[in-house]
């Protein structure tokens, strides 16, 4: 045979002869034609002795060398382009696959619960609580399908509103109307212990046995005694504790312990023991009459709080993420675990570790439009950003809020009106009937975070929707106020008006939080890849 006319050699071993089970064993290789060595394939496969040769056959590589090399730049290009995307678009790539990961954390299911939103007149309060308001609402039906809770909410947010949801606690299950605030450590329900200082709730007070009092030597009562540096004392027969709002609203009362029942997305149903206080006498806001909620659902990073119990309880993981409507009908949900949180399309910043067990973030730069907003004394350097739910509006320091207001164009036709006694910008036109009427007017307002590894701005985008608010006279007000008139000044506080249309996610696991847009009405589950459906 002439070298030209050899295209390939197939050599074929056979067993040993001691043991003929072992099968024989085929290889092959082409010669290409502008080549004078032979080309290796894969390993070689071991077959069985009654395997095909044809089928071993079809198994060589029968590719020109030009055409490997043109199809190795192609995938070589495409992971490029990837790897690029990723980097820039996305966060950690690896977090892609994090569902996989085994030195991870274990993979829980999580649990969704609605959101109600209040209406009525209310008070100003940074980091704390406004009075509590609600219209008459209906506990929603559970339905689970595909082992996802999904629960629709009601209510309206604007033109006032906080967010609240339904908690079952006791044996048998009562429920309670808890406000949500990621500003608070504490969960606490009005208590009739007797209750010295309470105000008519939706539902009736909680009733505690003595034997669901919460002793000085629980780790939980040491810790929350310690962050509030109260004295150790060991004669006590129960752990006491007192919280102070920003607002000046209080409460005080003792822990409790008692069963709490909470619906899975898998469709089962955890009996879970939760620590709360049992809060009998509040004083402040919390008074006002008469009140639509029974207390406060605490959702910071504190070991007291409601995640870290239930994460501590191997319940979930220690995730925890709220969605509230930006449209005129309100609503929202929230969740607990990570079960619901995107594989991609999330903007993620770290929380900054503080001892107020705050989701705490630096903002560099606010940009209104295109223009640079004033920092004032801080000059270039970062303002502390907390994430509150436990606020309706959002607060700027006053250099920022100053210069916000002077970066506002008034030439438009609507009118100043300073007749709200809470919210001091306001403008009047009669030919107003919704903020989308009048939004033309104002341009979308951008808090660039710190970057850290990345070449473009990590920024939370707030459109005019997200920051104007209609008040009781149908006046357009702006929804963000001056932080130095409720607390230090000095911090950002971004509220519920500019959390809308959004889900939030608090990852105390991976320290981070994280948002991306979203409509807030139907909760699912993430595809680990946006192109497989």
């Amino acid at each position: 045979m002439q070298r030209g006319e050899l295209t390939g050699v197939v050599i074929i071993s056979l067993p040993p002869p001691g043991d003929p089970a072992k099968g024989k064993t085929l290889t092959a290789f082409t010669i290409s034609d502008n080549a004078d060595h032979l080309t290796p394939p894969p390993p070689p496969q071991a077959s069985s002795s009654s395997a095909d040769p044809l089928t071993a056959a079809v198994r060589r590589s029968i590719l020109h060398p030009r055409t490997k090399r043109s199809i190795a730049v192609v995938v070589g290009l495409s992971l490029l382009l990837f790897s690029i995307w990723a980097f820039l678009f996305t966060e950690v790539p690896v977090e892609l696959l994090r569902g996989q990961e085994e030195d991870g954390p274990p993979r829980r299911s999580s649990i969704l619960l609605p959101l109600y939103s209040k209406s009525g007149s209310q008070d100003v309060s940074a980091g704390g609580n406004f009075s509590p308001l609600i219209a008459e609402v209906k506990l929603a039906k559970v339905s689970v399908t595909n082992s996802s809770a999904v629960i629709p909410i009601r209510g309206n947010l604007l033109p006032q509103g906080q967010y609240y949801t339904s908690m079952f606690v006791g044996n048998p299950p009562r429920p309670y109307f808890l406000d949500v605030d990621t500003g608070s450590d504490l969960t606490w329900i009005q208590c009739d212990a007797p209750c010295v200082s309470c105000t008519k709730g939706p539902h009736p007070w909680y009733k505690p046995t003595k034997s669901k009092i919460v002793q000085p030597v629980d780790s939980l009562c040491q810790e929350i005694q310690h962050s509030r540096n109260y004295l150790s004392c060991d004669s006590c027969q129960q752990c006491d504790y007192e919280i102070e709002y920003a607002d000046h609203s209080s409460s005080m009362g003792v822990l409790a312990r008692d069963e709490m029942q909470l619906m899975m997305s898998n469709g089962d149903r955890a009996q879970v023991d939760f620590v709360f206080g049992c809060a009998y006498d509040q004083q402040g806001q919390f008074l006002n009459s008469p009140a639509k909620t029974d207390g406060i659902l605490g959702l910071s990073s504190a070991k007291v709080s409601f995640t870290s119990q239930l994460a501590d309880q191997g319940v979930i993981n220690n995730v925890v993420g709220h969605c509230i409507s930006g449209g005129a009908n309100g609503g929202g949900y929230m969740f607990f675990g990570d079960d619901f949180v995107p594989r991609w399309g999330m903007t993620w910043v770290p929380i900054q570790n503080g001892h107020m067990n705050l989701y705490r973030t630096q903002v560099q730069r606010v940009i209104y439009g295109s223009k640079q907003i004033d920092m004032g004394q801080n000059g270039g350097n970062a303002y502390v950003t907390v994430f509150d739910s436990g606020s309706t509006y959002s607060f700027f320091p006053h250099e920022i809020y100053s210069s916000l207001i002077n970066s506002i164009d008034l030439s438009h036709s609507l009118i100043p009106d300073n007749s709200d006694p809470l919210l001091p910008l306001c403008w009047r036109d009669i030919s107003a009937r919704s903020i989308g009427s009048v939004k033309q007017f104002f341009e979308p307002l951008s808090l660039h975070f710190q970057k850290k590894w990345r070449i473009l701005p990590i920024a939370l985008n707030i459109q005019p929707d997200d920051y104007l608010i209609i008040n009781k006279k149908g006046n357009i007000c702006l929804g963000i106020l001056n932080g130095s008139e409720v607390h230090d000044g000095s911090t950002i506080i971004l509220g519920d008006i500019s959390l809308r249309g959004k889900m939030i996610v608090y990852d105390n696991v991976r320290q981070k939080v994280g948002w991306t847009r979203s409509d807030c009405t139907n909760p699912q589950k993430p595809r680990d890849f946006p192109f497989l459906f």
